[in-house]
């Protein structure tokens, strides 16, 4: 192979990143019979330096190669990966003898494709006309996106947990799908934010990518416009958008209560439906959350620690004369029809913390775990989960009321 990246004055539409290309000659056979010499080969190192020069403008992919001596410069491949991302180029990981544990570390970095090597034959090629047909699917999207002339005025609905673990992400992240599906055509648009900026975990429920435009959108909401805020959503499935976690962690008064109403307004300036994904802690822009959603549900668990934080939760929303009325507990793990004595704990429960407990979640049992650790919705790895089922009449039923509100007004 003569072709250079930093030399050729053709164009080049796609790089190899090796330690040594030339331990890969069955993938130079094939990048020279589907590019022709329009094509470069990059070292780690080379790579980052390279993605910042004007001439990766051009490169529509990369083909990162590697084998098990690789493995030890995990840290520098993905941030070669994370780099091609931010620069919208697309990365097939080619991959040799590397361990199960590596590939599934650096796909989740955000490699768009993986092939095998050696390579079978015609994969390559196949793979990079994956990538395309994505890439005009999301374009479709991304036009769905920004066609709309008139304002959705989308309905804001919050999740907020009254205690770690108590189901608060995996409902707001299901409903959001519930909802995204309702309708078997032209469905509601849908997005989901997640605002939990330490330990967000929306992106591990959908298997999504935490991208650094994300902070970059936060840091300066100024600038906020619907460009910026598109950039930030990453679709999943086509059907809805979401809004994850930064990459790193970052302190909660990083953001402002005016950085939070500005995505909001943006959001549901564009959605049908926002699902709000709140921190389990009460903060500063609480109160706009609050403030703009139509319903704020509260999960909590039959425990005495869900107990306290509740009559604390309400202590703190009555001393700032916040409106909770729009606050609805819900149950997580609720007991059977049949679990007499769990249904008088239940009732117990609602008399002495004066609430009314409006929705009880059934225990889903294992799937809801390898649901999540899946990256998938309940809806489609356990349609016929009891707690899924619980989250499909939500939506409905919210699906419903909405449009009797719409068909009033």
């Amino acid at each position: 192979m003569t072709s250079s990246a930093t030399t050729d004055p053709s164009p080049i539409l796609a790089c190899t990143i090796s330690r040594d290309v030339q331990n890969f000659d069955l993938l130079i056979e094939d990048m020279e019979t589907v590019l022709g010499e329009s094509w470069g080969d990059l070292g780690f190192a080379e790579a980052l330096a390279f993605f910042n020069q004007p001439e990766a403008q051009s490169l529509e992919f990369v083909a990162l190669a590697i084998d098990d001596a690789d493995e030890g410069d995990l840290v520098m491949l993905g941030e070669i990966i994370a780099l091609a991302n931010a620069k919208g180029i697309k990365v097939i990981l080619i991959a040799e003898d590397v361990s199960p544990a590596a590939l599934h570390q650096l796909l989740r970095q955000g490699a768009d494709e993986f092939v095998p090597y050696p390579l079978p034959e015609g994969e390559l090629e196949a793979a990079i006309e994956r990538l395309k047909k994505r890439e005009q699917q999301a374009a479709v999207t991304r036009n769905s996106f920004v066609s709309t002339d008139t304002p959705a005025d989308g309905v804001l609905l919050a999740v907020q947990p009254i205690a770690g673990g108590t189901g608060a992400t995996t409902m707001a992240v299901n409903l959001a799908w519930e909802l995204a599906n309702v309708e078997k055509k032209d469905g509601p648009r849908v997005c989901i934010l997640d605002f939990g900026l330490q330990t967000g975990t929306v992106a591990t429920y959908l298997d999504l990518p935490r991208r650094d435009v994300v902070y970059d959108m936060w840091s300066d909401t100024d600038a906020l416009d619907e460009e910026i805020f598109r950039q930030a959503l990453t679709s999943y499935d086509d059907k809805l958008w979401v809004l994850t976690a930064p990459h790193d962690i970052l302190p909660l008064d990083m953001i402002s209560s005016e950085d939070v109403q500005r995505v909001l307004d943006q959001a549901r300036a564009k959605f049908d439906y926002v699902i709000v994904d709140m921190p389990s802690t009460l903060v500063q822009w609480t109160e706009t959350v609050l403030s703009n959603a139509q319903i704020y549900f509260t999960t909590l668990e039959l425990d005495m620690r869900s107990a306290q934080n509740t009559l604390r939760f309400k202590r703190a929303l009555r001393a700032e004369e916040l409106p909770i009325e729009k606050v609805r507990f819900c149950l997580n793990r609720a007991p059977k029809f049949t679990d007499l004595n769990g249904k008088s704990r239940v009732k117990r429960l609602s008399e002495s913390l004066e609430i009314s407990i409006e929705l009880q979640l059934p225990d889903g049992g294992r799937q809801i775990t390898q649901s999540g650790d899946h990256g998938v919705p309940l809806a489609s790895s356990a349609a016929k989960n009891p707690l899924r089922k619980e989250f499909a009449k939500l939506a409905s039923s919210l699906h419903e009321l909405g449009k009797s509100d719409a068909e009033a007004a």
